[in-house]
Order: structure tokens, then C-alpha cells, then sequence
């Protein structure tokens, strides 16, 4: 990348700037400069496109964004000790890098978008989840982004893309597999970054459903909340604050069922039903 770019190596601007990574900030710096490029690349053609990124730190992920030729990077960033590494880059790439000094679960992501517009981010593991489920829940549908390819640890991963009769399966796999498709891209090993997590991460990959089942949120994010959140129970158990048995009769769906056995539509139309 410092060939492709001209920009010094990563490693060598992280030791310059002091960038030890903070485990309160959930950040693992991305060293390895061949995977941020495939992480990248997983994205599809980048031309004309605005890209939004999380918790850039020193850059390695953006660079490679940049030197693929999106039109604009706008990067949030909650650690003002890496912007003096990102005004790097900004200066390499003028007009290109926009960096917002702001915690990314206060920002309105819809008002960024500027023309065709997706997400990519090897996102902190403490806010990573929620930020999903915010992209997933926007104002609008279909929403403000065109794709995600977005970097979890790997059991987030694996929840993300499962569906009904997996092991994995759950509220997130409901909400994903609702309003996307998702697919698992590749995993990075633990010794690509700096400090190494203990945990294999994967790249997951996630594109908007156009016309996903008609169903209101609230009503899905409280059937799957209670629902799941006493998964080994019968449905007729796990549902009953929520109308238990005459809600199921009315969606013709059997009171002995578990939750992890619906599939998607079949929570959509309980939801409906409520």
C-alpha cells in the first residue's frame, strides 16, 4: 500500500503519533494492508461512490478506499489522537477525506449521504451491534446506504447471516434477514491486528432488500425480544405477555413451536398480527 499510495507504512505512522490502541474504545488497529484492500474490494466498484467509514484509526482502511478510487470518504472518528494520521491522508488525497471528530451512535448517517452512498468499517467491537441495527432501522426504506461491508467478530458474524433452525439464530439474524442479504465475505485471523483480539473476525457483507415484508418495527423488535429472550421455552410460554396463544392462533403458527424454528416471515406475520 505505501508503494500504491506514496503514504508511509502503517505501522511506522502508528509508533509516530503515539497510537496505541484502546481497549475502552474497542479498537484493534488493521495493520495488514493487503486485507484492508479486500476488505475493500468486497464493497464491489467504489467510482462515484461516497463511503462512510467508523472508527477509522490510522487510516489503513481508508487509504485503501481512496487509492480504489471512491469519489469521497467521510470517516467518524471518536479518538482525536488518530486525526493528526487522518489530516495525513486528507492532505495526500484533497477533497477526498472528510473527518467528523464525533461518537458515531450520536450521528444522523442519512444527512451524510451524498449521492450513491455505502458503509464499510472494521467497526469497534463495543458499539458494532447497535450501529447495525440502527443502519438497519433508518427513517426510510430503502435506506440512505447501497451496501455494508462491515468487519465483527466472528460469532456477530455468524448471527448476522442465520437463519431459521441455526444455532446462531436470533433477533439479529430476524432483523438481517428481514431487510438484507448478507453473506459472510472472509475471516481475518486475530494476528493481523494490533493488539490481536482473542477472537477470529469476518467480514460480513450486506446488501438492502428493495420490498421487504410489510411489518411495523415496534412490533418486530417486541415479538422477537420476547420470543428469544426465552428461546428454550414453547412459543405459547415465551409469547404470553404478548397475547401468547391467541396471538399464534391468529398468525397460524403452533403454540409448541420454539422461536429459533420461525423463519422470518413467519415473525413478520406475528408482528403484524399484534
Amino acid at each position: 500500500m505505501a508503494a500504491l499510495d506514496g503514504l508511509p507504512p502503517l505501522r511506522d505512522v502508528i509508533q509516530r503519533h503515539g497510537l496505541d490502541a484502546k481497549k475502552a474504545l474497542g479498537q484493534n488497529f488493521l495493520l495488514d494492508l493487503n486485507l484492508t484492500q479486500k476488505i475493500a474490494r468486497t464493497a464491489g466498484p467504489l467510482e462515484d461512490m461516497t463511503v462512510i467509514e467508523v472508527g477509522p484509526g490510522p487510516g489503513g482502511l481508508t487509504r485503501a478506499i481512496l487509492a480504489l478510487g471512491a469519489k469521497k470518504v467521510i470517516a467518524i472518528e471518536r479518538d482525536a489522537r488518530c486525526l493528526p494520521a487522518l489530516a495525513e491522508i486528507q492532505g495526500h488525497y484533497p477533497d477526498r477525506l472528510e473527518v467528523i471528530e464525533a461518537d458515531a451512535l450520536k450521528i444522523d448517517f442519512e444527512t451524510l449521504a451524498d449521492g450513491p452512498t455505502c458503509i464499510i468499517a472494521n467497526l469497534p467491537y463495543n458499539v458494532g451491534t447497535q450501529l447495525l441495527v440502527n443502519w438497519l432501522l433508518p427513517k426510510r426504506w430503502p435506506p440512505f446506504w447501497r451496501s455494508m461491508t462491515l468487519m465483527f467478530q466472528r460469532e456477530v458474524g455468524l448471527r448476522i447471516v442465520a437463519s431459521a433452525d441455526d444455532d446462531h439464530y436470533g433477533r439479529l439474524g430476524v432483523l438481517c434477514g428481514w431487510r438484507t442479504k448478507a453473506r459472510l465475505a472472509f475471516d481475518v485471523p486475530p494476528q493481523a491486528f494490533t493488539p490481536p483480539p482473542k477472537v477470529t473476525s469476518t467480514v460480513v457483507h450486506l446488501e438492502p432488500v428493495e420490498d421487504p415484508i410489510p411489518c411495523p418495527v415496534s412490533a418486530l423488535e417486541k415479538v422477537t425480544l420476547a420470543a428469544f429472550g426465552q428461546r428454550r421455552k414453547m412459543l405459547r410460554q415465551s409469547l404470553k405477555p404478548l397475547g401468547g396463544e391467541a396471538l399464534l392462533s391468529k398468525a397460524a403458527i403452533d403454540p409448541q413451536r420454539r422461536a429459533e424454528t420461525l423463519t422470518v416471515e413467519e415473525f413478520c406475520r406475528l408482528a403484524n398480527c399484534l
